[in-house]
């Protein structure tokens, strides 16, 4: 009989997936599924890849599952952004014998009201207690955090999760991060509008990922961003910054700094000029 594959299925890995997902990262498969051998992947997966949403600024096509984040990120040497890191950590999770909640979560919810859920993913692993493994924001935490209320300090930023009503918790990024905030609730999942969100951040014309160029990736004491045409390395103690000058060096970054294989380069850095140029109009 032929097996067809459940919802849960394909938020897993396949043993053979797995085992190149973990070459990728640099990693063995953990013997036990704890807290030091998640907060262990969580740096790894993040040292690895790349928060990037090229695909979304370009018009490229984009899928939310997680086989289809495995082909981008493991076999075509490209970063992702949340629905995308998070989506690909946490179905390698869960093949290595975690216990992993899909949480549909609110990017800005505090601004934007609930028009904001659905415009993430994040995750909850439950080990000791339920814990927060984040590698969809680009310039947040590099190690999970367990799910409880008061502030969290790593690498020198200064992090919080704090109530923000009817059963959502709030995490609070650091000073300098691009994403100020996103909402989560624990346990609740929600992938009816995680997709209707992803649709409407790949196509509309008032997405923030498809009027500008975004790619961030960690690094020992901070981040290195992209930002349209500007290169900024950021940790705790300040921000560096220079201009990208053209489409020769911009391949040159997003293959030395960024790790990835971009397609059509020349392509990406005609629509970063009409991006800057629109701004300025």
């Amino acid at each position: 009989m032929t097996h067809v594959p459940s919802q849960e299925d394909k938020m897993t890995l396949t043993e053979k997936q797995l085992g190149a997902y973990l070459a990728r990262i640099g990693m063995e498969r953990p013997r036990t599924p704890d807290s030091r051998s998640l907060a262990a992947l969580h740096r790894a997966h993040l040292m690895a890849f790349s928060w990037e949403a090229i695909d979304a600024f370009m018009g490229w096509p984009s899928d939310i599952a997680p086989d289809a984040a495995f082909a981008k990120m493991v076999g075509q040497r490209r970063g992702g952004w949340c629905y995308e890191m998070n989506g690909l950590f946490g179905a390698a999770l869960s093949a290595m014998g975690f216990r992993v909640t899909r949480l549909c979560g609110g990017v800005n919810r505090e601004i934007l009201g609930d028009a904001a859920i659905g415009n993430h993913l994040t995750l909850q692993v439950d080990l000791d207690g339920p814990w927060l493994a984040e590698v969809g924001v680009g310039d947040a935490i590099l190690e999970p955090v367990r799910m409880v209320t008061g502030p969290v300090s790593q690498r020198g930023f200064g992090f919080s999760i704090a109530p923000a009503g009817d059963g959502w918790l709030r995490f609070s990024n650091h000073a300098r991060g691009m994403a100020k905030s996103f909402d989560f609730r624990p346990g609740h999942g929600g992938e009816a509008e995680m997709a209707a969100s992803h649709a409407w951040l790949m196509r509309d014309p008032g997405s923030p990922f498809a009027n500008a160029l975004g790619v961030l990736r960690h690094t020992g004491d901070g981040y290195v961003s992209l930002q349209d045409d500007r290169l900024r390395r950021v940790n705790a103690h300040g921000i560096s910054e220079r201009r990208v000058a053209g489409a020769g060096q911009l391949a040159e970054i997003f293959d030395s700094v960024f790790g990835l294989d971009v397609p059509q380069v020349a392509e990406v850095w005609d629509r970063v000029r009409e991006a800057v140029r629109d701004r300025a109009a």
